[in-house]
């Protein structure tokens, strides 16, 4: 089988992903050095210097790529409208707990932030009004995941979309 090189690097870099969470069970991210890192992965430093500036692109690359595949489950899917998209975006948080309480427990969830407000499209060229409305969403939303993350994750996203209409009436 020949792997092409698309392939080749998409498999490093899940490599280095993985080794990476894993580490980041044990000790902070400034204690894990580059070289403990790719020989965790089982791969070159140079395939680490070759994908990254730094470890904490890793970490936002994986956030950009998860919720860029929540989006297109989301637009894909026929049942999907304005009252499934909060219960639909929870649930795939909650599906993939392990990545982001490692990120919460590691003091690293303005990387969730930061993807919320990048996926959310906040600009300075939008009016203001906008603006303010998109940032009490993705904040919001931010806030809401965090708090949730904290107390375990115990509710589906449709439990935490009722809790939110309950609060609204």
């Amino acid at each position: 089988m020949n792997i092409n090189n698309h392939q080749k690097n998409t498999y490093v870099k899940k490599q280095i992903t993985l080794a990476l969470l894993e580490l980041l069970k044990e000790k902070a991210i400034d204690e894990i050095s580059i070289s403990e890192l790719t020989k965790k992965a089982q791969v070159g430093r140079v395939s680490f210097y070759r994908n990254y500036q730094a470890k904490e692109d890793i970490l936002k690359e994986e956030s950009d790529r998860l919720i860029k595949e929540w989006g297109k489950l989301y637009e894909s899917n026929p049942d999907s409208s304005p009252q499934t998209l909060f219960p639909s975006l929870f649930d795939f948080y909650k599906q993939h707990k392990d990545f982001y309480t490692i990120l919460y427990h590691a003091g690293m969830s303005t990387i969730i932030q930061e993807t919320i407000i990048r996926t959310i499209q906040i600009t300075p060229e939008m009016e203001n009004i906008e603006a303010y409305i998109k940032s009490f969403w993705a904040y919001g939303i931010y806030g809401w995941l965090i708090e949730w993350m904290k107390r375990g994750m115990p509710e589906s996203g449709d439990e935490l979309y009722q809790l939110f209409k309950n609060m609204n009436q």
